[in-house]
């Protein structure tokens, strides 16, 4: 762990958020040094605790009650205990918010302005707040009032349509990038107001819908579908706008190869002992190429078949020409590059007595302002009481009350 001089210390965010999107927003501003006071359901907390196996073992190899799904998005958090849907742990959570500067939420549309807790009941005592809300499909529009997953966002926002086999089923990505992507947008946004603050002195609501975000990060599929006036079509591991980069079976296993320009495209075929294909106009140029994919990649299929991967991957790499394994996630972290990186971290732990357990790491690197890991993800309201006392300087006599009342 390492001491916090990140670009958001001295921040405080009140986190009631759940599941994955909202709180991978907040694990991210707390990496960057804001203090997250997160808010849970006593006795259940966030559902995601409940998403396994596999969950963290205890040293008789035994499951604790930390999933891995929870852990891979509450990091340096504080975990506070309170009964949001009790009047007192509403006061409680109104007053915490007083002392914040962002407050993060993905509740359904209005389900938090019931509790006194939405937008316009906080800017009336806090007026510089910077409240984010995070939503299946925003605050305005006719699906406004539905429920958001990622699997639905996929496919309502046209991923799962570009995803996939040619001939096959349309196909989600393999992690919930739906969600992930709308707490990175959040993330940014929050920053951006936050520096707007700075500069004007008020804060602002912020409506991120994950219908919206999954729209705008369809990149290059929505601009060729707006430009091009045709709608996107499954490719497999093709790429819509630039031939050969995809999937190829070696003699023992796949590569994925990334030829960017046709000066690559004739260093490639030089080497692979097909230079023909270089030479017929057919292939001569990206477009071409693009124009007569199905043909390329037939004529290609045996040649990339007729040699092992590694001969591949240590030659064309020798070329400047883009390619590279396939790897399994534990080939993945068992990569030198990505061990040298340190892209995975150890942490000690309360639910294992201390032990470390390993995290994935932020991949943001600042050189003047990097990011901390001042707390594991935390075990449900471990931090209920120090915050109370500390932010709100509740007593003990105060605190006996609300925990025998239920509401902490």
């Amino acid at each position: 762990m390492s001491d916090n001089n990140g670009p958001l210390s001295g921040i405080t965010v009140l986190d009631l958020t759940r599941i994955l999107a909202g709180p991978y927003c907040t694990q991210m501003l707390g990496d960057m040094g804001a203090e997250i006071i997160k808010i849970e359901r006593p006795g259940g907390g966030d559902d995601t605790r409940r998403f396994g196996p596999p969950f963290l073992k205890d040293d008789a190899g035994n499951d604790t009650v930390e999933s891995a799904y929870f852990m891979g998005a509450n990091r340096n958090k504080l975990s506070v205990a309170i009964d949001i849907s009790k009047p007192e742990g509403q006061a409680l959570i109104r007053e915490i918010a007083a002392k914040s500067d962002v407050v993060v939420e993905n509740f359904k549309k209005g389900n938090l302005a019931r509790y006194g807790l939405g937008y316009d009941d906080l800017k009336k005592t806090v007026p510089g707040i910077v409240y984010c809300s995070i939503t299946g499909f925003g605050q305005t529009g006719p699906y406004a009032d539905r429920p958001g997953y990622d699997p639905l966002i996929q496919a309502m926002g046209g991923i799962m349509s570009v995803t996939g086999e040619p001939d096959g089923e349309p196909m989600k990505a393999g992690v919930p990038i739906a969600d992930i992507m709308a707490g990175m947008y959040a993330t940014v946004a929050i920053c951006a107001a936050l520096r707007s603050r700075e500069v004007t002195g008020k804060g602002q609501y912020i409506d991120i819908g994950m219908l919206d975000t999954q729209a705008a990060w369809l990149s290059i599929q929505a601009m060729n579908y707006l430009i091009g006036g045709t709608n996107p079509q499954r490719l497999g591991n093709g790429h819509p706008n630039i031939v050969p980069y995809q999937v190829f079976a070696t003699a023992d296993g796949h590569i994925m190869l990334t030829i960017g320009n046709d000066a690559q495209f004739k260093r490639f075929c030089d080497f692979a002992g097909c230079p023909e294909l270089a030479a017929d106009e057919r292939f001569g140029t990206n477009g071409a190429r693009v124009g007569n994919r199905d043909a390329l990649i037939a004529a290609m299929e045996p040649v990339l078949a007729a040699r092992p991967s590694q001969e591949w991957l240590t030659e064309l790499e020798r070329l400047t020409i883009g390619c590279g394994p396939i790897n399994t996630v534990d080939q993945v972290f068992a990569d030198p590059h990505v061990r040298d990186r340190g892209m995975v971290i150890n942490m000690p732990h309360d639910a294992v007595g201390g032990r470390d357990v390993p995290l994935v790491a932020n991949p943001l690197r600042l050189s003047e302002t990097p990011v901390s890991y001042r707390h594991t993800p935390p075990v449900l309201g471990a931090d209920t009481e120090d915050v109370l006392r500390s932010v709100l300087e509740l007593d003990d006599a105060e605190l006996d009350g609300l925990r025998s009342a239920g509401i902490i």
